[in-house]
């Protein structure tokens, strides 16, 4: 049985006027067209829809049937159209984020304070690897990603929203934390835990130090910020994080960051999406608010050293 839409609001227009002649002039088509339209709806069905009695027009009972599950149609049709205004108004609907494991110390922030501006808004947040990244990229399993370094090996649309900045830190007793302009090849010299190879940090940290033709004393490598900043924090030795990752050790003056000449190393986050991705209004609406916060950020940037 094949059924349109336009057949069954020609009969539902015909059922609620019983009649053929002010249906077709609500729908402003000619008797006939409506005449045809019933016709066919009725050969599909393989039953009639109408009985004529005397000069009135009523439904059979298969027409009642019928009637029945219109009304439904037409409900549904509208809570579709009211489903689809909520999501164009940013009252409902999903947002996935996939984020770098580092970037997560602002990013639930920035997601928080997202939500309570659309609370019916369901948000959906993975703290992940790179590899894991960009999978989720390949895969279309995300709206959008905040990474350090964008892949060059795919076909993404990446845009720079905040700076990220990497700095040296130290233990709050360490003799570095109460001098001014460190030279870098003195920080060079000190034994350093870093992320591991293959991380985006550990690759702007060893170009860095490449372009001042100095060679990265690597004490110790770690998959984690916060592995990092225990070590150093434990007086292991020096280590260069994100400043995002420290703004609660250094409330607690549980770490220092030095004041190392040519420092701190600027990286940038990167909101990303594949470029055949049709944000929704929602991912829309992130993404403003996220380029927002990055100028308000950029505008306020303060660096903070012993």
């Amino acid at each position: 049985m094949h059924l349109t839409l336009r057949q069954l609001n020609i009969f539902q227009a015909v059922a609620n006027h019983a009649s053929f002649t002010r249906a077709a002039e609500e729908l402003h088509l000619t008797q006939p067209a409506v005449s045809m339209q019933i016709k066919q709806l009725e050969d599909n069905v393989g039953l009639p829809l109408f009985e004529h009695l005397g000069k009135s027009l009523f439904l059979t009972d298969a027409g009642e049937e019928l009637l029945g599950y219109c009304q439904r149609i037409s409900q549904q049709i509208r809570e579709a159209e009211d489903a689809f205004a909520s999501m164009k108004s940013l009252s409902t609907g999903k947002l996935k984020i996939t984020v770098a494991s580092t970037a997560n110390y602002f990013a639930a922030t920035l997601l928080a304070a997202f939500s309570r501006e659309h609370p019916d808004i369901g948000i959906s947040l993975k703290v992940t690897n790179r590899e894991q990244l960009l999978k989720d990229l390949k895969c279309n399993d995300c709206d959008l990603v905040i990474m350090g370094k964008p892949p060059a090996e795919l076909d993404v649309t990446s845009t720079v929203f905040m700076e990220n900045p990497l700095v040296v830190i130290a233990p709050i007793n360490h003799p570095f934390c109460s001098q001014k302009k460190i030279p870098l090849n003195a920080i060079a010299k000190e034994p350093m835990v870093v992320r591991e190879k293959g991380s985006g940090t550990r690759f702007a940290i060893e170009r860095f130090f490449d372009s001042h033709k100095l060679t990265l004393n690597v004490a110790a490598e770690m998959s984690a910020s916060e592995a990092i900043k225990q070590a150093v924090s434990a007086g292991l030795s020096l280590g260069i994080v994100s400043k995002h990752t420290i703004e609660l050790e250094l409330e607690a003056k549980r770490l220092c960051v030095l004041d190392v000449e040519n420092m701190p190393i600027i990286r940038n986050w990167y909101l990303v999406h594949r470029n055949d991705k049709r944000l929704s209004p929602i991912a829309l609406a992130f993404q403003e608010y996220l380029l927002n916060y990055g100028q308000s950020a950029e505008n306020n940037t303060k660096y903070v050293t012993a």
